[in-house]
């Protein structure tokens, strides 16, 4: 090989373009490792009121019929702890948990939305009717005294690795015993 191929600009461009792809490695793994040990928790206060049970029919269940619970929610939280220079996005969700005979791990999504860093980071719903059902799969949620109310969240990085946390602040709340009879708003 002659000696000057070891300086033609195609040598060069490789040479400036894999030692660029080592420190864009190298920035992109110090960026993981800053944010890697710190703390995603935030508190979270949470009210349910005025919930109504119906029996639906539900055709995709063994017995026919579905318990449909009907609330309203209000949650206040401050997440804006949560954003650092490794952030991107939280995607923050309220999850209904319950167990019963047949399932002993029940969780519902009811509500959720995607926090943008440049958005509000305080979430501040008041009196909201739940985005999606909270619905079994027959006729559990009856009398159920322990439907406890947790907000997650996945926190999107730039850098490393999609991170599960889960808001301290959790609140439970008992069905009723009985159906709501006439009509339950939707």
């Amino acid at each position: 090989m002659p000696a000057d191929s070891m300086h033609s600009l195609y040598a060069r461009a490789n040479a400036i373009f894999a030692f660029m792809l080592w420190v864009l490695s190298a920035v992109t793994a110090a960026c993981f490792l800053s944010t890697l040990f710190l703390n995603y928790t935030t508190n979270v206060h949470l009210d349910v009121a005025n919930v109504k049970l119906r029996r639906i029919n539900d055709y995709a269940s063994d017995s026919g019929v579905a318990d449909m619970a009907y609330f309203d929610f209000s949650l206040k939280a401050d997440v804006s702890p949560l954003f650092n220079w490794n952030v991107k996005q939280l995607f923050v969700y309220l999850v209904a948990e319950y167990a019963t005979e047949k399932n002993p791990v029940n969780q519902v999504v009811i509500w959720d939305r995607i926090l943008h860093r440049n958005n509000r980071v305080v979430i501040d719903e008041r009196i909201v009717t739940p985005k999606y059902h909270l619905m079994d799969d027959g006729n559990h949620l009856q009398g159920h005294k322990n439907i406890t109310f947790v907000l997650r969240y996945n926190v999107v990085p730039n850098a490393g690795y999609l991170r599960l946390a889960q808001a301290e602040g959790q609140i439970q709340v008992a069905m009723p015993d009985t159906y709501a009879v006439g009509k339950v708003r939707q």
